[in-house]
């Protein structure tokens, strides 16, 4: 039986909640409150790893899991929505170019999940309002290509390019599908340019302290929870 850590952000009150699987980078649960947050986790994890071990990573989906939490912040902005300010404590610990390499996998496979989605959707079904409401599946690949560049600048300092591809995109000068391929590349090329001492660096900025395991962790974290959101959806992408 696997025990995963859970890392908890929400208001005072315990509303709306998200779940950040330390344990297992990239995976996130959600919930209106903080219970129904932590109800969803055991199967938010089941579909991570579910996820991984169809991609080829060795994970034992079907293995009995237990959680526990191990830290709860309740003071922030946009708390509760994966907050970019917020700081665990493993975020800050150095990450190796081994681990780097077999999260930059996890990262391609949902980009490429959700680009070979988006090349079976014509141009009015990404841009049809989805029938439970929220925004269309174009806006929510333009969400995800936006936020790449910004994780790795908090990291880095610098993450030149990303802007030209999302613009690009959203002017349709670029298709959708190959804008999340140049983007993905980009980052994967970036972060694998990272020297021991850059992976090993806590940089300080006006709303605090940040890392390159903490721009991963966001980095993976975001495309993972847009992925999800699709594959709720009828005809969205496969998990």
């Amino acid at each position: 039986m696997a025990t995963y850590g859970l890392y908890l952000e929400s208001g005072p009150r315990r509303r709306k909640t998200m779940v950040h699987v330390l344990d297992l980078l990239g995976c996130v649960a959600t919930g209106p409150t903080t219970d129904a947050a932590l109800a969803a986790s055991p199967d938010a994890i089941r579909a991570y790893l579910r996820f991984l071990q169809r991609h080829g990573e060795p994970v034992a989906a079907d293995e009995p899991i237990t959680t526990e939490v191990i830290e709860h912040v309740t003071e922030g902005l946009w708390i509760g929505n994966g907050s970019p300010a917020i700081v665990f404590g493993p975020d800050l610990e150095p990450i190796s170019a081994e681990e780097l390499e077999a999260l930059l996998r996890r990262f391609r496979w949902m980009r490429e999940t959700l680009a070979v989605w988006a090349t079976t959707q014509t141009e009015a079904q990404l841009d049809a309002p989805p029938a439970e409401g929220g925004r269309t599946g174009r806006a929510v690949l333009l969400h995800v290509l936006g936020a790449t560049g910004g994780y790795l600048s908090a990291a880095l300092g610098s993450a030149r390019g990303f802007s030209a591809i999302q613009g690009a995109a959203e002017r349709r000068e670029l298709s959708l599908p190959d804008a999340l391929r140049r983007s993905c590349a980009q980052a994967v090329e970036r972060l694998r340019a990272t020297t021991d001492d850059e992976r090993a660096t806590v940089r300080q900025r006006s709303s605090g302290p940040t890392s390159v395991r903490k721009a991963v962790r966001r980095l993976l974290e975001h495309e993972w929870e847009h992925l999800a959101e699709l594959a709720r959806r009828p005809g969205g992408p496969p998990l």
